[in-house]
């Protein structure tokens, strides 16, 4: 398997966090989502594609409803997405994936995490060149042939797919395949699906890192310090690191 796969394989659990997050988070992107294209999701691929995620986690429909509708008013702020870089205790790098509508406020608390737990906030390119940026898709896996669906996903820019087993703690999950393509192949790859008829249950954007370090146990315990605090903050979307991971 690839660097994709045992990169799913060690965020699984955390990949949302809780379930007031998640909401959050998709909250966040339907905003964008119908800034940019609208609010009909038959149009709006970016749209279909945010509702296609809230299905994933369970968001009821009538939270994505009034969503679209909040993003619709013109008084609504949109969101900005910031990357920001930075090191851990112990030379760990980390990337912290933001979307605010307050620019000043997440710079100040990002800042503030860092500075708290021994750790530093680099500049733009700092630590990002030790990750890889890719888009993911996560089909249902029932009647399909790895192999023949690969062939098939090639031309849009598919590199690695893999199966990804149902979550047991959800009684909706199913077994899925993951699909992993370049960043700038989304929109590719999201039409080329489409256009197969096969069904998206949910997709996204993932820093993977090229470089891994192993830490200790006492090295890991400070390092997650900084983690748990930037992951509580609202505006904080994914936290990403070289830590070497089981």
């Amino acid at each position: 398997m690839g660097r994709a796969f045992e990169f799913r394989k060690a965020r699984k659990m955390k990949r949302w966090g809780a379930m007031s997050k998640a909401f959050t988070r998709i909250g966040k992107d339907i905003v964008t989502a119908v800034k940019e294209g609208g609010p009909d999701p038959d149009v709006n691929a970016r749209l279909r594609a945010v509702i296609q995620n809230a299905k994933s986690v369970n968001m009821p429909k009538v939270n994505v409803e009034r969503a679209i509708k909040k993003a619709s008013d013109k008084d609504t702020k949109d969101y900005e997405t910031v990357l920001f870089e930075g090191y851990a205790p112990h030379g760990i790098a980390v990337l912290v994936e933001t979307s605010t509508d307050n620019n000043n406020r997440t710079v100040a608390n990002v800042r503030s995490y860092f500075t708290k737990y021994d750790g530093s906030l680099g500049t733009s390119g700092s630590v990002e060149f030790m990750f890889e940026h890719k888009c993911h898709f996560r089909i249902p896996a029932e009647g399909k042939d790895l192999e023949e669906l690969e062939l098939e996903l090639i031309d849009f820019g598919a590199e690695e797919l893999f199966l990804d087993e149902k979550d047991e703690e959800d009684a909706n999950s199913v077994d899925g395949i993951m699909i992993y393509a370049e960043f700038q192949n989304y929109g590719t790859m999201q039409n080329g699906l489409e256009e197969l008829g096969l069904e998206i249950l949910s997709s996204g954007f993932e820093y993977i890192p090229t470089v891994q370090k192993e830490l200790t146990e006492e090295q890991q315990e400070d390092v997650d310090k900084l983690l748990e605090k930037l992951e509580e903050d609202d505006d904080v979307n994914n936290v990403y690191t070289t830590i070497k991971e089981d």
